[in-house]
């Protein structure tokens, strides 16, 4: 189970994490996760080209050593990146130690002051040692392109009916997600494009969440 809009009151429960951008603007920032892979990556660089769009991918360390042609094409296209562990590792079920280093690991490959927790799942301890040196980015909106039990006109959906001026918006460069992805993404920038709106990456958006005041030992 996942909920496709955040609640309000959980984004004011974890202020330090960064789940939409504060603008008057008619913009919003659409984020990829889990690649990038050749089957997926290069498509939707190429879809976002077509309307001028600027996103973030948060890219698996993994995937990264695998394909680095394609991480390459990200960068060349002047998209940004962000730190998604090197293994995909999910917090919760993860040791802080172990699940730190692999942050570390990733970020030998992918060169961000962004990271977005895999399911979006952190212990608190954990959040706490990443804080210090990454913005910890969450979303406003969830598409659910990874649900493969959902329809992709309920995915386009979901986003067209929850995303707002500043809301980041999740979507997945995988292969769970492709179907959904290819019909979904179009549609939306069209959508949007339409309605006013244009498609920033978070590096250009003046976001900062490293508000944790603890100790060296923690």
């Amino acid at each position: 189970m996942y909920l496709v809009k955040t609640p309000r009151f959980i984004q004011r429960l974890f202020p330090h994490f960064v789940w939409k951008v504060p603008t008057k603007q008619r913009e919003l920032f659409l984020t990829f996760d889990d690649g990038p892979i050749p089957e997926v990556t290069p498509w939707v660089l190429k879809t976002l080209e077509q309307f001028n769009a600027k996103a973030t991918f948060f890219c698996v360390g993994d995937n990264v050593k695998k394909h680095p042609e394609v991480y390459e094409q990200i960068i060349k296209k002047g998209h940004a990146v962000g730190n998604h562990t090197f293994n995909h590792f999910n917090g919760w079920q993860s040791e802080s130690l172990p699940y730190c280093q692999n942050v570390q690991k990733c970020s030998k490959l992918v060169e961000s002051r962004l990271f977005r927790p895999p399911y979006g799942r952190l212990k608190p301890t954990q959040a706490q040692i990443i804080n210090r040196s990454y913005d910890i980015i969450m979303w406003d909106v969830l598409s659910g392109d990874f649900d493969q039990k959902l329809s992709k006109e309920q995915c386009l959906r979901n986003v067209i009916d929850y995303a707002r001026k500043g809301s980041v918006v999740v979507f997945h460069d995988s292969i769970k997600a492709k179907e959904n992805l290819m019909y979904v993404l179009p549609k939306v920038l069209e959508h949007f494009s339409k309605h006013g709106f244009t498609f920033r990456s978070l590096d250009s958006a003046k976001v900062k969440t490293r508000t944790y005041a603890v100790s060296e030992s923690a």
